[in-house]
């Protein structure tokens, strides 16, 4: 019964998020989420949040947090805008700079919040076909348009474009915002931050929850040149105040304070993710190359339906769609070594 909804989510199928299971019993490969803790700072810094000033409100500026983001990132506090994870951050973007009456693109393999979010905000959008082998097609987002939308790497093929590519489309779109959504970049691509002084129409959004291990606290932030980060901040003060809690901002900062935890524990996932990738296709398994913590991966006589179910009667977790395209291939988390052990045994079992 839907006779109370309002005539704008009537018809909307909202984002259908990975499995969270209850039992402790699965190696959770489904959800991207890093296979290690976070930064004993962040957790040292949290620790010490949780004290009598939790019955204040927190910062409505983040501005501490901002300021270490903007050291981090090479750019100034006025040009970092941070939210409730990135999620939060990309529905204020698809607020602030997309209108109903001009063509959003975006590709047709990609994030699949990106049509619910335009969606539910009365967007019009098309779906840019990717290339056979899953490769952002740069000229088809040359033609006319409202705004772009870019996850780089894509997600969930695992694919990056290059910064030369990105340019380009930032250049043949002057009068359109490009997104570009970085919540893998930290896995081998390469961010556009560097590219935000000089193009006024760029927006990077990124995240913490990947590569700091902090997918629990729900810290993203966007980057762009000071007249877009007043945009988001006019969506956000007449939404939420308040987007991050005192834990999340003491959490979020700690982390950046360590970038050698950082380090490590990226390469130990990029190692682990290559390693991985080689010894699939020796399964007989096609590999997507991926700049990311997970794989796209299929297999030519084993239906990706089959694999899921029989994964997870051996215990593990992937993440498996079924729409046109890529209905035959399972994204794969990458987890510890031990983890992805298990995974290419179970597979050969289940392959051979």
């Amino acid at each position: 019964m839907k006779e109370f909804w309002s005539s704008r989510i009537r018809g909307l199928t909202p984002y259908t998020p990975g499995e969270q299971p209850r039992e402790r019993k699965f190696i959770k490969l489904n959800t991207n989420e890093n296979p290690y803790p976070p930064s004993p700072m962040a957790l040292s810094a949290i620790r010490a949040a949780a004290d009598e000033p939790l019955r204040l409100y927190p910062d409505p500026d983040c501005t501490q947090l901002r300021e270490v983001m903007a050291a981090t990132c090479g750019l100034k506090p006025s040009q970092v805008f941070v939210g409730n994870g990135s999620d939060e951050v990309l529905a204020l973007c698809f607020q602030a700079f997309f209108d109903p009456d001009r063509i959003l693109l975006f590709p047709d393999v990609t994030y699949s919040f990106y049509p619910v979010f335009a969606a539910l905000y009365g967007l019009q959008y098309r779906q840019v076909p990717l290339d056979e082998g899953f490769g952002v097609p740069v000229e088809s987002f040359l033609a006319p348009n409202g705004g772009v939308v870019l996850a780089n790497p894509n997600a969930p093929t695992g694919r990056a474009l290059s910064l030369c590519a990105i340019r380009r489309i930032l250049e043949g779109n002057p009068g359109a915002v490009v997104l570009v959504d970085e919540a893998y970049v930290d896995f081998g691509a390469e961010s556009a931050v560097e590219l935000i002084d000089r193009c006024p129409n760029l927006v990077v959004v990124q995240t913490l929850s990947k590569s700091r291990s902090l997918a629990g606290l729900r810290v993203g932030f966007a980057l762009a040149q000071e007249n877009l980060i007043a945009a988001l901040n006019c969506v956000k003060n007449s939404f939420n105040s308040y987007p991050l809690d005192r834990l999340a901002l003491a959490g979020a900062e700690g982390a950046l304070r360590d970038p050698d935890y950082f380090r490590t524990t990226t390469a130990q996932i990029i190692a682990t993710r290559d390693r991985t990738a080689a010894r699939l296709k020796t399964l007989g398994f096609d590999v997507c190359e991926s700049a990311s913590n997970f794989l796209f991966i299929a297999h030519p006589k084993a239906p990706a339906k089959a694999l899921l179910d029989g994964l997870r009667e051996r215990g593990i977790l992937v993440r498996w769609w079924d729409q046109p395209r890529i209905r035959n291939h399972l994204r794969v988390s990458v987890g510890t070594q031990t983890e992805m052990d298990a995974l290419y045994d179970a597979l050969s079992e289940l392959v051979r």
